[in-house]
């Protein structure tokens, strides 16, 4: 198996780093402390820092196909984000009930344009009112499947011929048929598992393996197709949650990870939790796709 090193790139002590994007064009990093309201942006080639408060959760970001700011997922709401020449933000559509409990988790766009975003309890993650949502790029927003606990991914085949999306409270991976129209086909259980650690952020490499953070589990692990494990980055830190492609040849492995949920003592023996790291692997990931 072969094993990667993970270097610190930015020590944010981020209390739930999540939703990385690379802009190709710009050698940028965009990702987001989600509860603490934050989005950051890390400028690879000059390494600059700069960062913007959100009025809410911020959950992820995503591009869009006309390069006309990016969609994004608050607390409760998808909705039209821009940076420059200043912070402005806009709403979609309203897709859960926040004053219920609920918030948006993770998003992907599928290579046909289509963002899929799952939703989960903000804090009883025992009850299973997350659902895996589907938003087209007419703004029309569809249920794919439902009964989730906390909803993770999702990532999808290169050809778009499947999606993967998982449920991190039951620590398994589904996989489903994804058709040309959109619609899923019956879902399957990829992988369990079993060796320390839950699925979070994924992300499919050019191969068409998975690469998956594993919250708890101080490694990002890349899965062959079949499940089959391959690679894997180690950590310092307990809670690496999501991550993504970079580079001009996109083999830089970006990985945000999280102090929430580390005691005060394991906070001590962990002082780079929080923190945005990065990977050099063999193989090249695949740009982001966009919603449009």
């Amino acid at each position: 198996m072969k094993s990667y090193t993970a270097q610190c790139v930015l020590p944010l002590a981020a209390e739930l780093g999540e939703g990385p994007l690379y802009l190709p064009g710009q050698d940028r990093l965009l990702f987001v402390d989600l509860k603490r309201c934050i989005l950051h942006a890390w400028d690879a080639g000059v390494h600059e820092h700069r960062s913007w408060l959100l009025p809410d959760y911020i959950c992820w970001l995503v591009p869009r196909r006309d390069g006309d700011g990016f969609m994004a997922g608050l607390r409760d709401s998808v909705v039209r984000l821009w940076l420059e020449p200043e912070l402005r933000v806009e709403t979609v559509v309203r897709v859960v009930d926040g004053a219920a409990g609920q918030r948006l988790n993770d998003a992907k766009i599928d290579p046909s344009g289509r963002l899929w975003l799952g939703s989960m309890h903000n804090t009883d993650y025992r009850q299973k009112v997350g659902k895996l949502f589907r938003l087209d790029p007419d703004q029309s927003l569809r249920v794919a499947d439902e009964g989730y606990h906390i909803c993770n991914g999702p990532t999808f085949a290169p050809d778009g011929s499947a999606l993967y999306h998982s449920d991190s409270f039951l620590d398994v991976t589904y996989r489903y048929p994804l058709a040309a129209d959109g619609s899923l086909g019956p879902r399957e259980t990829w992988r369990r598992y079993t060796d320390g650690g839950s699925p979070d952020g994924m992300q499919a490499d050019s191969e068409g393996c998975i690469w998956i953070s594993t919250w708890g589990g101080k490694r990002v692990c890349r899965f062959s197709p079949e499940g089959e494990l391959l690679a894997e980055v180690q950590l310092p830190t307990s809670h690496p949650a999501s991550l993504a492609f970079g580079g001009e040849d996109l083999r830089t492995l970006y990985i945000t990870t999280a102090r929430e949920g580390l005691s005060a003592e394991q906070l001590a023996q962990e002082p780079l939790a929080g923190a945005l790291f990065s990977a050099r692997i063999d193989v090249p990931g695949l740009p982001a796709n966009a919603f449009g």
